[in-house]
């Protein structure tokens, strides 16, 4: 009952919308009509799916996913392919203002005419940015596609051949009679691990909001019915008799089918379950997210002045969460006159400052070498007086040994001498005392 109820509701929504015509849909480059492979027609045939089906992309920002889900004969959804993106721009977060780089998050609407065939990368269809959601919540920006070249600067990049496959089953499912299929895009897959990771981010309301019609989705396997109030998404309601779905005003009474209602409930209450266990569970850190509107205006300052030519640096910057900037100091391109005369600028400023450098450098050195020249003159002249002292030393050393020789042999002869003359005073002094006494 609420699968079908929910597929009543996205038909209400779209008929208003004119549907695909001849010429709408037989104008396509080459590359536009290549055939989907046989083997995803194979797979689609035993999955209850007919190649003209009804069709919707789910897009997963941190897993790096882009699904295509298609329509089963029973109304309901089945996985039918996925594909790396090969680049998204920003971070996780919503998208806020024109030049953020930031990759739209929510859900959105491609009609035939949103279908470019002759995209200048390779092939691309724009998601619908602004939706009604974002003008109501002031957000700006526009050409939000998916699209082929693997190169992004606010969309979801993918490689020319599997953009060539995604624009098949979207061409396939207008021409099989859909007048719009839905884009949902989300920061990661919206489980209860994921959620309670993410619990302390800016962007958690927000992403709560999204849940709810991610949520709605694994229920029904139907793309959810969409509609605006009181500046928020509200999914599968329907307004009572006579009222509409006010972007900027109070949201109308509306009702929901019983079956719907005791399903979503029975879902919320084993993910309530799962979310407070993942709380206690460890887990990767969060990834990089985008401070809001206030680090969104400064990285659409940073593209505007990129795309006047500035001089600026190669890659956005960055807001921490202590309040300061973080810019990389690799310069980026040059593509204006403006743009050349500060490259310039900086080049002169550069020149001045290696100059400086090296003017510095040589005096440093000269007064290196002068001081290396000084300490070897004081070093030769210590070593020339040494050398000096030494010959003096060695001349005089012989002399000294015979005068040291001669004093050894002299020494005997003065020493018999004066024992001599000792000897001679004592008979003389003997010989007189002899004489005085008669001896």
């Amino acid at each position: 009952m609420y699968a079908k109820f929910a597929l009543t509701g996205v038909l209400a929504a779209s008929i208003a919308v004119a549907g695909c015509n001849d010429s709408s849909m037989k104008d396509f480059a080459p590359e536009a009509n290549k055939p989907l492979p046989d083997k995803i027609l194979a797979d689609m045939r035993a999955k209850g799916m007919v190649r003209t089906s009804s069709v919707m992309a789910r897009i997963f920002k941190e897993e790096g996913k882009l699904e295509i889900w298609k329509a089963k004969t029973n109304g309901r959804y089945d996985m039918v392919a996925s594909y790396d993106i090969c680049k998204w721009s920003g971070k996780l977060g919503p998208k806020y203002t024109e030049g953020d780089r930031q990759a739209p998050e929510g859900f959105y609407t491609v009609r035939p005419a949103q279908m470019n065939p002759r995209s200048n990368y390779h092939l691309s269809f724009n998601i619908g940015f602004p939706n009604a959601y974002d003008r109501a919540n002031g957000r700006t920006g526009q050409n939000l596609m998916v699209h082929g070249a693997c190169s992004s600067s606010g969309c979801y990049s993918m490689t020319d051949a599997q953009i060539e496959q995604i624009y098949a089953f979207g061409r396939d499912a207008f021409q099989g009679g859909q007048t719009e299929f839905q884009v949902e895009a989300f920061p990661f897959r919206m489980t209860a691990a994921n959620m309670a990771r993410y619990r302390n981010d800016p962007n958690y309301e927000f992403w709560k909001m999204l849940k709810v019609g991610y949520d709605n989705f694994e229920v029904t396997k139907v793309p959810p019915k969409v509609d605006v109030c009181e500046k928020r998404y509200v999914f599968n309601q329907v307004a009572a008799d006579g009222q509409t779905f006010d972007p900027t005003g109070p949201c109308p009474a509306t009702t929901q089918p019983d079956s719907l209602k005791s399903a979503y409930n029975a879902y919320q209450s084993t993910y309530d379950a799962a979310f407070n266990s993942a709380l206690k569970a460890s887990v990767p850190p969060p990834k990089p997210t985008i401070a809001g509107i206030k680090e969104a205006s400064i990285v659409s300052d940073w593209s505007k002045r990129r795309a006047r030519g500035e001089r600026v640096p190669i890659d956005p910057p960055s807001l921490n969460t202590d309040g300061s900037v973080t810019e990389t100091a690799r310069m980026g391109r040059i593509d204006s006159p403006a743009g050349r005369k500060m490259a310039a600028l900086d080049a002169e400023k550069a020149a001045k400052q290696k100059a400086e450098e090296q003017r510095l450098a040589a005096i440093e050195a000269a007064k290196q070498a002068k001081a290396q020249a000084l300490a070897e003159k004081q070093a030769a002249k210590q070593k020339a007086l040494a050398e000096k002292e030494a010959a003096k030393a060695a001349k005089e050393a012989p002399v000294a040994t015979a005068t040291i020789a001669a004093s050894t042999e002299a020494a005997p002869a003065a020493e018999t001498q004066a024992a001599s003359a000792d000897e001679s005073r004592v008979t003389k002094l003997k010989n007189k005392l002899l004489g005085m006494f008669g001896g």
